[in-house]
């Protein structure tokens, strides 16, 4: 990536961010919240927060999406309070939701790191926040496979003796440019100062999280109803373009059963479909098969998320239902023929710092948990 390249991108999140950060706050949102809100009292929590992702989706590059899933069903949730965590042993709580309950994943990676922050800075840190920075960095440590192996290649033994002198030309040139071949997301500053809720309900999260066969009424809805805009919600979609989805979550209503008439959704890209129908079994509202979400690319953050949708090709009715309204279908447009991701990088930014503000807890409200998957009942 060219270093022209790269100021221009940070530039524009920068723009984005401060447009965010300085725009008045809606009904109160957000109200407590600041970047670098634990300066003083645990000054390497996003170092320490970034180190352990980088572990993380070494290990298994499938958790990065998992734990931006993990950020969305939160915050919709009774706001962004890390309720998520909490175990109901009467299975009552947020993450006993159906089918949260089949396909939520990163509950053990919030906790580790956790305990890491633990050690370091006892009692500081909330589990809303830790999942807040988490999936931050799940979009910037995005890795492809050819990525992977760099990275893989770099903690060989072989590479050892370059480390023993750490300004050595070719260790040193190899720092400057590990970020940059390791990520194809942006890395953007995010708020924090949340509390932990002490609340987590199973009746909430059904009630409160958008089915994947939503049209778009309803999505704009459930949106507008947490205080987030149209923009807002056709940028946080271009998340799907990272990740899988079982075909548990999409089969029926887009391929075998649309609208209840035992149809395909006729909508559904008709040369994509039978890809789709190879991977999952008609009638199994079981089927774990994953799907990858962004087909091709769906280990890269970019723009073919959108460019699938423009193309008829969303495996939700809810991705496909961004083309029912002028101002999404607008949106989807410019992002399908775009050259560059900068403006959806920089919009992603805006909207990831929105959506954060939902609900918080703040001052002494709330708690800070040692255990974030602590027991609610």
């Amino acid at each position: 990536m060219a270093l022209d390249v790269i100021i221009v991108r940070w530039l524009l999140l920068v723009a984005a961010v401060a447009s965010v950060l300085v725009a008045p706050a809606r009904a109160g949102a957000g109200a407590g919240l600041a970047i670098g809100f634990y300066n003083e009292t645990c000054p390497n929590v996003e170092e320490l927060v970034l180190e352990e992702m980088r572990a993380i989706v070494h290990k298994d590059r499938s958790l990065g999406p998992a734990l931006l899933r993990l950020l969305f069903h939160d915050c919709f949730v009774r706001g962004c309070d890390g309720s998520i965590m909490l175990k109901s042993k009467s299975l009552k709580g947020e993450r006993d939701a159906i089918p949260m309950s089949i396909s939520l994943r990163g509950f053990d990676e919030v906790e580790r790191i956790k305990a890491k922050l633990e050690d370091a800075c006892p009692m500081t840190v909330s589990c809303a926040d830790i999942i807040i920075m988490a999936a931050r960095d799940a979009v910037y440590l995005v890795f492809t496979a050819a990525q992977r192996q760099f990275a893989l290649l770099l903690s060989a033994p072989w590479i050892d003796f370059l480390k023993l002198n750490e300004s050595t030309y070719p260790f040193s040139l190899i720092k400057w440019f590990l970020p940059m071949l390791q990520t194809n997301g942006p890395r953007f500053p995010v708020e924090t100062g949340r509390r932990d809720g002490k609340v987590s309900s199973c009746a909430d999260a059904e009630n409160d999280l958008a089915p994947p066969g939503a049209n778009i009424v309803d999505l704009k809805t459930y949106f507008s109803f947490k205080s987030l805009s149209w923009k807002d919600l056709v940028v946080l979609s271009g998340s799907h373009t990272i990740g899988t989805a079982q075909c548990a979550a999409f089969a029926a209503d887009r391929l075998y059963n649309n609208s209840g008439k035992g149809v395909q959704d006729p909508t559904l890209d008709k040369k994509y479909a039978p890809d789709l129908r190879a991977l999952c079994e008609p009638g199994n509202l079981k089927d774990k098969t994953p799907a990858e979400m962004d087909p091709g690319s769906s280990y890269e953050f970019d723009l073919s998320y959108y460019r699938n949708v423009y193309s008829n090709k969303g495996i939700f009715v809810s991705d496909q239902a961004l083309l029912d309204d002028r101002w999404t279908h607008d949106y989807v447009e410019r992002m399908a023929t775009a050259e560059s991701p900068d403006e959806f990088f920089a919009d992603y930014a805006a909207a990831m710092i929105n959506m954060g503000r939902m609900e918080v807890l703040t001052g002494d409200n709330g708690e800070i948990r040692k255990i974030c998957s602590a027991w609610v009942d």
